[in-house]
């Protein structure tokens, strides 16, 4: 019983020690992404186009994949019982924009660009490449961290409209294949869609990116145990990064509620 206490103390106070750290990384990159000098162009730009570039296709298909099956298919057969499948458009603004577009863009993002920056910052750390800059007077947050957390927030938030985009187009296509007119489907869509849910869309995302920037490079910067460790980081950068998304979800979505009480009406 005391051993278990032990661990269960021990957990605890290393979660609350590494979330700090988190904070505090994420303070620094802060203050160091707008203070000059600003000689992190370069990197960042070559950063976003990896981003880019590693991302457009899974981001394209994941969205089709998610809104066609767990959110169209289910929904329409559904809505069917009931007679009311002109009513699916609404549901995949509450489904597609509210929700998984920018969970979609998330994944993503985690799993391909996210976990690719975190092994290389883990690798530069494993070769000591880190503390060489902190001999020749650079600093690693600034010349590494900053531009992958720059690119990383912004690409996901660019991402989240193709995610939406397509996923919409997942509603189109499960309308289709029930043999029901897409009229219905744009109408109840565009009346329930409003400009604050779009917005909310894309803050919620580019939080997302911000969330998953700062623990895949707090991960990275802080490997131990060798190449061994640097495959631990990668898992546990996304492990944490999921956790942390769906913190900051539940209370988003609780305060976007609450101060706009007309997204809790269908129209």
């Amino acid at each position: 019983m005391t051993g278990a206490l032990t661990r269960a103390t021990r957990s605890t106070s290393d979660f609350v020690e590494t979330v700090g750290s988190m904070g505090i990384l994420t303070g620094k990159t802060l203050v160091s992404a707008i203070r000059p000098p600003y000689s992190y162009g370069s990197e960042f730009a070559e950063q976003l186009l990896f981003a880019i570039r590693l991302c457009w296709f899974p981001m394209i298909v994941a969205s089709l994949c998610f809104s066609y099956g767990p959110s169209g298919i289910q929904a329409a057969n559904f809505l069917g019982l009931f007679g009311a499948l002109d009513r699916l458009g609404g549901v995949f603004v509450v489904a597609v924009v509210r929700e998984f577009a920018p969970l979609v863009s998330a994944i993503v993002m985690a799993g391909v660009a996210g976990t690719a920056m975190c092994a290389d910052l883990g690798a530069r750390r494993i070769r000591e490449e880190l503390d060489a800059l902190q001999v020749l007077g650079i600093d690693p947050v600034k010349s590494l961290v900053v531009p992958r957390f720059l690119a990383l927030t912004l690409a996901t938030g660019l991402f989240n409209f193709y995610a939406l985009v397509f996923g919409t187009l997942g509603g189109a296509l499960v309308t289709i294949t029930n043999g029901a007119p897409l009229g219905p489907f744009w109408a109840t869509y565009f009346s329930n869609a409003t400009t604050t849910e779009l917005w909310a869309s894309e803050v919620k995302t580019l939080a997302y990116g911000a969330i998953i920037a700062v623990v895949c490079c707090y991960k990275g910067l802080t490997v131990s145990g060798g190449p061994e460790g640097v495959g631990r980081a990668v898992n546990e950068a996304v492990v944490v990064a999921f956790l942390g998304i769906g913190a900051f979800n539940y209370v988003f979505t609780q305060t976007l509620l609450a101060t706009h009480p007309i997204l809790n009406v269908p129209r």
